[in-house]
């Protein structure tokens, strides 16, 4: 096969896999056909997973499965099949975990080795050329003549994977639920024994963005009023600003750093990142009201906007970290680009983002990053801040012209529902926190797109491409979508998405659940069955799907009056307290779900013309221990329905577990209500 052949993934949508569509690797996608020809040809299976943003995945790609010689060796012995992680994180979450219970390392590029019957013998992450050719080898001759001891292999790691999560752990559901506030103390105890105190966020390099971890550092300050917790997240807010990891021209945040101090980012930007973060800011914002975070969300919205929104409102998955095949090239400038950007001002930029001459990172390129907040600066330099900030704003807006003749990093243009509801769950807390309506109609916008153009004839798809959805949706899909669909009903009080939730809740019971320990099945029971059928039980930089899940049972329960949603969630919780407990840094979304199960959740109920402007006014407000709901009209629901407001005008009910205080017609008398 010449390199200007295109092979079978020329037929898919996925980037990722169009990237390999000219490797004279004979590449099939996962399906029927591969793991057939497996089964007729006796030969075994490589598995080769990645994603378009992935820099090994490229690497790779580049060093072996563009060579020639090494496509050879692999067409001739193993059925070869790519895989695309962000369109079958189900079959990666198998082969993922068979690795690391092969006592290896996990990782992207993720290369496993499969029986004919896809049970997994061997595998690994990144291989350079020559000991990818001698694994190759290697395996292709133990195949033929050590097949028997290969076949026992296999079958012990397909065990292994098909070890219940609840045996694995040792879960046992529990019909009493009970909650104790004490113990979020001994989370946030597990959680601060990493604290880096200069830098923010953990202390080890790489950082990576948690969201869910910071999320619950303000949950638990509001909680405690412990300072320290505070004081911790707003230094790990602040200090990730002023890295390399977020774009000090363009907006929107990096992957992660790969140093410890937030300076030099892996320069992929994901949207299940930022979005996430755009809820963590906006929640900040609501706490501190600082300026900073502000700036943060509207920068972040503008570059999403512009570099990841489809014409269709969906936004795209990720941008790559390389351009013109050097990774941050899009991103980073030279000593004389800064100075002719600059001009005059050039010794007050070069000083405030520590621009070097030789370059502050490699090549002779600068990364910006400050450590002055500009207050600081300006004060410092002498100078009036309002005309620091325009000198600073007239350097990245020329920034920006020179970025626009740049060839751009590339794009992976699928659109996936779960990292979409991440984002719009953003976009709706960002249009909470500032009041701004643009956001809103953003948020309408993609809210539409989901319901419009993912959900089909009641299901739900995970991916979307070139007017197309496809790949019918995993449990982390129909969570995540649910969560924000919530949450869109709650800053809007139209009831339709709040039935579009529960119409994905009422799915994830009938085709996710495990009967047995209540807990969800990553992949539907009406989907393609692999060698193992899997739960996703820890948190990660994407909270488990499990774990949103009870979340989403919880409020939804709430906001329908729907006792059997809440004490599944309860249950689910209750179950995994022991783990949540003592493993809090992989637990961290279920411990925001447990703080909020150890108190009442305060219902507000709005009723009345001035429903909306009323919702807006506690909307402002960090209150993670309420729900709001509420009509101009009647309403079916049962929260609102028989109640109307009075000849006073608006009113408001404020209730805790079916009893309610005395009804105020005053955003100020309900939040007396509330914190008595």
């Amino acid at each position: 096969m010449s390199q200007q052949t295109k092979n079978r993934l020329a037929n898919e949508t996925s980037p990722y896999l169009l990237q390999h569509q000219f490797n004279p690797v004979d590449w099939y996608p996962w399906g029927d056909e591969a793991l057939q020809l497996a089964k007729t040809e006796d030969k075994p299976i490589i598995v080769s997973i990645g994603y378009s943003a992935c820099h090994w995945c490229h690497v790779m790609e580049r060093e072996s499965f563009e060579n020639e010689a090494i496509a050879a060796i692999m067409n001739k012995d193993f059925v070869c099949i790519k895989i695309d992680r962000e369109e079958r994180p189900d079959v990666d979450q198998v082969y993922m975990e068979a690795v690391q219970a092969m006592g290896l390392q996990g990782g992207w590029p993720l290369n496993v080795f499969l029986t004919p019957e896809q049970k997994p013998f061997y595998g690994g992450t990144y291989f350079p050329p020559k000991g990818w050719v001698q694994l190759l080898q290697n395996v292709a001759k133990a195949f033929a003549d050590q097949r028997e001891e290969i076949e026992k292999s296999a079958e012990g790691f397909t065990d292994v994977l098909n070890r219940s999560e609840s045996e694995r752990l040792k879960l046992s559901p529990n019909e009493e639920s009970k909650f104790d506030k004490q113990l979020l103390t001994q989370m946030y105890g597990i959680l601060s024994e990493r604290f880096d105190t200069i830098h923010g966020g953990t202390a080890k390099a790489p950082k990576f963005p948690m969201p869910s971890i910071w999320r619950f550092l303000l949950r638990y300050y509001q909680e405690s009023e412990n300072l320290q917790a505070r004081e911790h997240l707003l230094l790990t807010l602040d200090r990730m600003v002023a890295g390399g990891i977020y774009d000090q021209v363009g907006g929107g945040f990096a992957r992660y750093s790969v140093d410890g101090e937030w300076f030099a980012p892996h320069f992929e930007k994901m949207l299940y990142d930022n979005g996430q973060l755009m809820t963590l800011y906006a929640e900040a914002y609501k706490v501190t009201k600082k300026p900073l975070y502000r700036e943060v969300i509207l920068q972040t919205i503008g570059w999403a906007n512009r570099e990841l929104r489809s014409s269709e409102n969906g936004y795209y998955s990720a941008l790559d970290a390389d351009s013109e095949g050097i990774e941050g090239k899009f991103y980073t400038y030279t000593d004389d680009e800064i100075r002719a950007l600059a001009g005059e001002h050039y010794g007050l930029i070069a000083e405030y983002y520590h621009i070097t001459s030789e370059g502050n990172w490699e090549d002779g390129r600068n990364i910006l990053h400050y450590r002055d907040p500009d207050q600081n600066f300006a004060k410092s330099k002498g100078i009036d801040l309002e005309v620091w900030i325009g000198i600073k704003v007239a350097f990245s807006d020329k920034c920006m012209s020179l970025r626009a003749e740049r060839i751009k990093p590339g794009l992976d243009d699928k659109i996936l529902s779960g990292w979409n509801a991440l984002m719009l769950t953003g976009l709706v807390n960002a249009y909470n926190a500032l009041g701004e309506e643009s956001i809103l109609e953003d948020a309408l916008c993609n809210a539409r797109f989901l319901k419009n153009s993912m959900i089909i004839d009641g299901q739900l798809y995970r991916s979307y491409k070139e007017g197309k959805a496809t790949i019918p949706g995993f449990l982390e899909d129909h969570a995540l979508v649910a969560e924000a669909m919530i949450s869109l009903y709650e800053t809007t009080f139209n009831e339709e998405w709040l039935h579009i939730a529960q119409s994905l809740v009422e799915i994830a019971f009938s085709d996710f659940l495990d009967r047995e320990d209540g807990l969800f099945y990553y992949t539907s029971d009406k989907g393609e069955q692999l060698v193992a059928r899997k739960k996703e039980i820890f948190d990660n930089v994407i909270p488990a799907s499990n774990s949103v899940m009870a979340n989403v049972l919880l409020r939804l329960g709430t906001l329908l009056d729907k006792q059997d949603y809440i004490k599944h969630a309860q249950s689910m919780v209750v179950m995994l307290t022991s783990w949540i407990t003592s493993e809090t840094r992989d637990m961290a979304n279920w411990a925001l779900t447990y703080a909020a199960m150890a108190e009442p959740l305060a219902e507000i109920v709005i009723i009345g013309p001035e429903a909306p402007q009323f919702r807006n006014k506690f909307a402002e407000r960090y209150m993670p221990q309420s729900i709001l709901t509420g009509t101009t009209e009647k309403s079916e629901l049962p929260l609102l329905k028989d109640r109307h407001s009075d000849d006073s005008g608006t009113t408001i009910f404020v209730c805790f577990e079916k009893a309610c205080r005395l009804p105020v017609h005053s955003v100020n008398e309900a939040l007396v209500q509330l914190n008595s």
